[in-house]
């Protein structure tokens, strides 16, 4: 019995199968995210674009093809994501471009009288199962070109056919009840949506963009979550600028607040102000200015100003809105992160050097 468990974990080790909560929660759900970055939130901004263009100089060739082409982008979210997880699970290339269709299947399946389709959860599930058959499959076979699609097609449609709607009514279920508690009790559940929504952008292990894309976040509750990521990626920006300078504030503010977590494992408590200024501003966006956004900017904070662009997606192109915008999701962030941190430097919590990046 012990020869034969240990000869079936050389096979796993030699096809590169390691089953492990990092390999498909942290590696796989990062490149997820990253997958919805470059074809669904890229193409909502193209097509964003292209639809101001079109208000307010008349429909041309450019707003059509900006149009189309973020239209076509966002459609091809399934593909996007079955690649990039394949790719993470370092499946080989025939692997690969096999689970580009599964990720399809995925996200747009229905099945066992569920009628939602998989979603961004179903193209991940799928696209997990169909990479690991197809590397346990590959080249084991005179027949790869054969065998290896039909595994990789096969595991991940019935996974995407069985399983992926399941995947897709519960991620519906709790997301309408998210953004449904956010209108009903505003107050609390912009705190907690804040301050949760800002901790899973900053902690690597899941992603954030991808979370509120899965629950398909929307109205106060997306704002909430928008404030809370701002608050994470400006709060640590103005934090760390003693350290950090005028770059930590661009790579930080504007790219990813991820970069400190080594010093937050050092010392969790820096990471007070950030979470303390999520919990101040979720109910002062929801309750005070109303701000909302869609399931597409919910998770991306200030990174490349991609929830400042959905927002004035959702929200309107007005002067009213930038205003609020600039407000809400960076002067306030900056005016309480910096207070939070000063007292806590004068009580000898925190210390220079605590958010040092070595970028200087």
């Amino acid at each position: 019995m012990a020869e034969q468990s240990g000869t079936k974990q050389s096979f796993l080790a030699r096809k590169n199968v390691i089953i492990s909560p990092k390999r498909y929660l942290h590696d796989s759900m990062s490149a997820m995210g990253i997958a919805l970055f470059s074809s669904m939130v890229i193409g909502m901004i193209f097509k964003t674009i292209g639809e101001q263009i079109d208000y307010f100089a008349g429909a041309n060739v450019i707003s059509d093809f900006l149009i189309t082409v973020g239209e076509f982008a966002v459609g091809m979210m399934g593909p996007a994501i079955g690649i990039a997880v394949a790719f993470t699970l370092e499946a080989p290339l025939l692997v690969v471009v096999s689970t580009a269709a599964v990720g399809q299947m995925g996200a747009s399946f229905t099945g066992f009288g569920i009628d939602t389709v998989g979603g961004p959860g179903g193209a991940f599930l799928a696209a997990i199962v169909a990479a690991e058959f197809g590397k346990l499959i590959s080249k084991e076979t005179q027949f790869d070109y054969l065998v290896t699609p039909a595994v990789c097609l096969l595991t991940g449609g019935i996974t995407a056919k069985f399983v992926g709607p399941l995947v897709g009514w519960l991620m519906e279920i709790l997301g309408n009840a998210i953004n449904y508690s956010a209108d009903w009790h505003p107050f609390l559940s912009s705190i907690l949506i804040s301050v949760i929504m800002g901790i899973l952008l900053t902690f690597p292990p899941v992603s954030s963009a991808a979370f509120a894309i899965m629950l398909n976040m929307s109205g106060l509750a997306a704002g909430a979550a928008t404030v809370g990521c701002c608050a994470q990626m400006v709060g640590f920006a103005t934090c760390s600028y003693r350290e950090n300078g005028f770059p930590g504030v661009i790579i930080q503010g504007i790219g990813t607040s991820m970069l400190q977590m080594p010093n937050i494992m050092r010392k969790p408590i820096i990471w007070i102000p950030p979470v303390l200024t999520a919990a101040i501003m979720g109910p002062i966006s929801s309750c005070v200015f109303h701000m909302t956004n869609n399931a597409e900017g919910a998770g991306m904070g200030t990174s490349g100003l991609v929830g400042q662009i959905m927002t004035f997606s959702t929200m309107g192109f007005t002067l009213d809105v930038a205003w609020k915008i600039l407000l809400v999701h960076i002067i306030l962030p900056i005016i309480i992160s910096f207070t939070i941190v000063k007292i806590m430097q004068k009580r000898g919590l925190i210390q220079l050097g605590d958010y040092d990046l070595g970028i200087k």
